[in-house]
């Protein structure tokens, strides 16, 4: 393919069925939002028109723990130029199965990570049911894609803090690590860690640019402009208005250009 002009790092179905599936948890976090999308779902073509009209060439559609791989790998073979996958497979219900799917995952189908949202397990991403994990990640050349920050009613933060990844990325600097979510209310700790590694990077999944912190868009802006990922969370952000904020950031063309697609081809290892 060309290379994109625009990369969006984190989407995912969700589909009606999908939705409908949802623990009352997920459903409650969903009606916060009070997007009736979010509650009602939308068809697998949703996303990929609204991708397609606001310019977006590639984006990277996820599979979780409330989110079934089947619908992701349907939009893998639906639109493979336009899309790459980011696999899940449960380690808390078996170790060596959830080994055995990510490895058949990532050799049939163009897997570019592993989509780890910690909260969702009430685990945090240290625990050691996760290391086999990330050492298959690092064996199969994939990334790790993880959620970090705060998270929405009824679940815990904790698992979100940044300075966990501080310890994944000591014990596996041979792993590519995306924190999703910038990393609020503890920026300066995502910041940091990501200043520390040269493996570690930070997407900006679900929040808004109106709404980055000062001292992300300074880092974003300046010494931090190789670290830093576009992405929407989608369908919880709206790809074209997102993409419009990002304009009003007045970023100089060489930043823009790394945040919305070179940083993602190198922490992902994209094939563009």
């Amino acid at each position: 393919m060309t290379r994109p002009r625009i990369i969006d790092a984190w989407v995912q179905p969700w589909t009606p069925e999908i939705v409908k599936a949802f623990p009352d948890k997920v459903l409650h976090v969903a009606r916060q939002y009070k997007q009736d999308r979010l509650v009602d779902g939308l068809p697998l073509q949703a996303l990929a028109d609204e991708l397609e009209a606001a310019g977006v060439d590639l984006a990277l559609v996820s599979g979780g723990p409330v989110i079934p791989m089947d619908p992701v790998l349907e939009v893998l073979d639906r639109w493979p130029d336009r899309f790459r996958g980011v696999a899940w497979a449960d380690p808390t219900a078996g170790i060596v199965k959830a080994l055995a799917d990510l490895e058949h995952l990532v050799k049939n189908h163009p897997i570019v990570a592993f989509k780890l949202e910690p909260f969702l397990l009430r685990l945090d991403p240290t625990d050691r049911v996760f290391y086999p994990v990330y050492a298959k990640c690092a064996e199969l050349g994939i990334a790790l894609q993880t959620q970090v920050g705060g998270t929405g009613p009824l679940y815990p933060s904790r698992t979100g803090l940044p300075l966990h990844i501080d310890e994944i990325a000591l014990d596996f600097p041979e792993l590519r690590i995306v924190c999703g979510h910038v990393g609020s209310p503890w920026v300066d700790e995502m910041i940091h860690v990501a200043f520390k590694h040269p493996n570690v990077w930070i997407d900006t999944s679900a929040r808004l640019p109106k709404l980055f912190e000062p001292q992300f868009v300074k880092y974003l802006s300046t010494y931090g402009q190789d670290k830093c990922i576009f992405a929407t969370d989608w369908p919880l952000l709206d790809v074209a208005s997102t993409l419009a904020q990002v304009d009003q950031l007045e970023l100089r063309p060489e930043v823009k250009e790394k945040f919305l697609v070179s940083n993602a081809v190198r922490a992902f290892a994209l094939d563009i």
